[in-house]
């Protein structure tokens, strides 16, 4: 007997092996079925009575996709990139160009401007200066005349001789001189018979008589003559004659260059 139960479990052959392990899955099986139906019977148990179990664990969630398929993302192109470049870059020379634009055209117009100005500056120059060397020539000749006439004069011709030299002077001097002549002079001529002739020196061998101009504008000049003034009255015997350095100013007015001052040195 105990050889056979030996033998009946080491040397069965292996169809035999097979039957058993085959009846012994399915009895497991069934067991499980047998379990599981167990349990949901008192689960159903359960809900019908109002109870809930203990733990309930939520089932998975299901998301509701849309079924259309996503657009595809574009492939990065080098296109865009070397765009963006392009467009930086132009927009970098744009600035920089209306710049250089700007800056040429507001020096161009500074060198504009400059150049106007310098050529309004230098005509007037030049139309002052030559204004001024006509004022030297006409305020010379001028003086020249006027100097004999408004220093000189005669007892027997006083109203003629002054009102002469009133045609060679203006402004306040012209004033001055009237009064001083009505005042002074002609009393003292009319009483004393006296005679003054003044002539602005010539050089011994001739040309032109002594006389320069100190200073000139346009409008205003200052002239130094050399004047000899020869005097007779009763006061003195035979003739008298004074030589004098005259200063006279002279200003240009509608009737020409008039004397406004006379300074004896």
């Amino acid at each position: 007997m105990a050889n056979t139960t030996t033998r009946g479990r080491g040397a069965g052959s292996p169809g035999r092996r097979s039957v058993t392990a085959a009846a012994r899955a399915a009895a497991r099986r069934t067991e499980r079925a047998g379990l599981a139906a167990a349990e949901g019977r008192e689960d159903d148990a359960d809900d019908e009575s109002g109870q809930r179990p203990p733990e309930q664990h939520a089932g998975p969630v299901l998301r509701v996709e849309d079924p259309s398929p996503a657009p595809e993302a574009p492939e990065p192109s080098e296109a865009p990139e070397e765009a963006g470049h392009a467009s930086s870059g132009e927009a970098r020379s744009g600035p920089s160009r209306g710049r250089r634009r700007g800056l040429v055209s507001a020096v161009l117009a500074v060198v504009v401007v400059a150049g106007l100005v310098a050529a309004a500056v230098l005509g007037w120059t030049y139309w002052d200066g030559r204004r001024t060397d006509a004022a030297r020539v006409q305020a010379l000749a001028a003086a020249r005349k006027a100097a004999p006439v408004v220093l000189s004069y005669d007892h027997r011709r006083l109203d003629q001789n002054f009102a002469a030299a009133l045609g060679h002077l203006t402004g306040s001097f012209r004033d001055e001189y009237r009064r001083t002549t009505k005042a002074v002079v002609a009393p003292t001529a009319k009483k004393y018979q006296g005679v003054v002739k003044a002539t602005v020196v010539k050089p011994p061998g001739g040309g032109a008589p002594a006389a320069s101009v100190v200073s000139a504008s346009p409008d205003r000049a200052v002239v130094l003559l050399f004047v000899n003034q020869v005097t007779r009255s009763t006061q003195v015997t035979g003739d008298r004659v004074d030589l004098n350095r005259v200063r006279m100013t002279l200003t240009l007015t509608s009737g020409g260059w008039k004397v406004s001052a006379v300074d004896a040195l």
